[in-house]
């Protein structure tokens, strides 16, 4: 099967190729005599790379169920988080946090958790601290969009970057359409989503369950109940 790589990592493992390849052709030179030195050396490059190319995959996912009121999973990754708690960006107001953590074994491609228009897009500088720190929420380099539903919800989305991440790409500027089939960015290595949810929202996942971004489904909304907006 045809792996399709995701454009932000293009460049990147194009550059490792080379410095692998930079690295493997001396060794092998230098160690003709000694087969299992290159061996290794050629071994490790390997596995690394395929592990880059692994993080770097972008596959194409479809939300087979009804996607009214329903929210899904922005990533791949556990659900470290989940827990009531006040939302002082944008919201405003209490809401159920729902996060899910990346490790760097898991495709990085962010996708939109709801269908609906993108009515805030900001990005904050901060610290790099391991994302499954719950500060990190607050104190980490973080990127926050907001999500209008077409039944007036808003449902807020921060991407979060961690220990090894450091650069986070979105897409999503206000006034764009939001479908839970497309990706509203990409977090380059370890990392974190948050999704803060209307209070009275119905959740279907649990804590340390697996995640699959675009297709899991972790909440359903309640037709009705919907975060005050107080940022009109």
């Amino acid at each position: 099967m045809r792996v399709k790589i995701h454009h932000e990592g293009t460049n990147i493992l194009v550059i490792l190729f080379v410095v692998l390849l930079a690295i493997n052709v001396p060794v092998y030179l230098l160690c003709r005599e000694c087969p299992a030195a290159y061996i290794s050396t050629l071994a490790v490059s390997a596995v690394f790379y395929m592990l880059v190319v692994n993080f770097f995959r972008s596959p194409k996912r479809h939300f087979k169920g009804d996607p009214d009121n329903v929210v899904v999973s922005s990533a791949d990754g556990k659900v470290v988080a989940l827990e009531e708690v006040y939302e002082p960006e944008y919201l405003k107001c209490k809401c159920i946090q729902l996060s899910v953590f990346m490790s760097v074994f898991n495709v990085h491609a962010n996708w939109f958790p709801v269908d609906g228009k993108v009515i805030y897009s900001t990005h904050h500088a901060g610290r790099f601290l391991a994302a499954y720190l719950p500060k990190s929420s607050t104190e980490n380099e973080r990127s926050t969009v907001v999500i209008r539903t077409p039944h007036g919800q808003d449902i807020l989305m921060r991407q979060i970057a961690g220990a090894v991440a450091k650069r986070i790409v979105t897409y999503a500027e206000p006034g764009d359409d939001a479908s839970i089939e497309d990706h509203m960015g990409f977090i380059k290595f370890g990392s974190r989503i948050d999704l803060y949810l209307p209070l009275g929202t119905e959740i279907l996942v649990k804590l340390h369950d697996t995640t699959q971004g675009g297709v899991t489904p972790v909440a359903r909304l309640k037709p009705g109940n919907t975060n005050a907006t107080k940022n009109d």
